[in-house]
């Protein structure tokens, strides 16, 4: 009987933990919890006879993978994998999945909400504006992006997106415009979200140029990753367009500066909250655990993100 260990700094909650066990175990397999470790040692020492491991925001490095002789695969609870050495994944010939769409709606909403309380002076008492006929430029049209359109129909909005990788089709099919390129989406939208992963070529791509180019009244939601932002431009973008909103669940390098520089404009939560709910943290660990099962007892690499 294999082991398969969530591994979690952040715990799931105990409903989602209860739903992981009866999948893991019903399919014959051993769970093991390590939750709130406080130590990398702790980690090393719980993967040793792991063949599957869960993880949430958890560093899986290089380190871990040479711990973890027995390990197959890992599976991320959630859509971004940046936490996990894919190159290290691989010479150990470990298979790396997220689970996609998951956490879609959850991080969605929380575009909206903050939008509202952006666009409101963060309640303020003074008028705000109204997201009605307002151009929402859509940055990857995956499932979060898809979510954001699907809501963002509801207060009236505008809606453009841009997504390398999704068909024109697919974008207009949701009565969203389909545009051409970056460039144009931030020329176009006074509301621009960010839903793109954090790669070689993403990383520092929002920069002043493309900032500085949208129109009057302009709002970035970023609940993606800081690294897409150029935080240099981000502060060149403050100092320059007394218009601008910067609203975002990531906290950048910069976030007390700004904070105290420009208290009207910019808003960042505590921590990352987009997939705080406790909806979209059941969802993740379930799909998590089906994955894995399916993943060894049948093969199956769908969602695999290594090569």
């Amino acid at each position: 009987m294999g082991k398969i260990l969530i591994a979690t700094d952040k715990p799931f909650a105990a409903v989602a933990v209860a739903g992981i066990r009866e999948i893991v175990e019903n399919a014959g397999f051993e769970l093991a919890l390590l939750e709130k470790y406080t130590d990398k040692s702790q980690l090393l020492d719980a993967v040793k006879d792991a063949e599957a491991i869960i993880i949430r925001s958890d560093i899986i490095d290089k380190e871990v993978f040479n711990a973890a002789k027995q390990l197959k695969i890992v599976v991320r609870a959630g859509a971004g994998y940046d936490n996990v050495d894919l190159v290290a994944a691989t010479s150990h010939n470990v298979c790396v999945m997220n689970t996609p769409g998951q956490n879609a709606n959850a991080v969605a909403e929380l575009v909206f909400g903050m939008l509202v309380y952006g666009i409101r002076g963060f309640y303020n008492g003074l008028p705000g504006t109204e997201l009605k006929d307002k151009k929402l430029g859509i940055l990857a049209y995956g499932h979060v992006g898809r979510n954001v359109a699907r809501i963002g129909k509801g207060f009236g909005l505008k809606q453009y997106a841009f997504d390398a990788y999704a068909s024109t089709v697919t974008i207009e099919n949701d009565g969203v415009k389909a545009l051409s390129s970056t460039e144009e989406l931030f020329k176009t939208c006074q509301i621009v979200s960010l839903h793109i992963p954090a790669t070689p070529e993403t990383k520092k791509s929002i920069n002043y140029d493309f900032m500085s180019s949208m129109p009057k009244g302009a709002v970035i939601v970023n609940t993606a990753r800081k690294e897409v932002i150029d935080e240099e431009g981000l502060a060149k973008m403050f100092a320059e367009r007394p218009d601008f909103k910067y609203l975002t669940d990531i906290q950048p390098a910069n976030h007390a500066e700004l904070l105290a520089t420009y208290p009207d404009r910019y808003f960042a939560t505590p921590k990352k909250m987009g997939a705080q709910t406790a909806e979209a943290n059941i969802n993740a660990g379930l799909a998590a655990a089906n994955q894995i099962v399916d993943f060894l007892k049948n093969g199956n690499e769908q969602f695999r993100v290594n090569k």
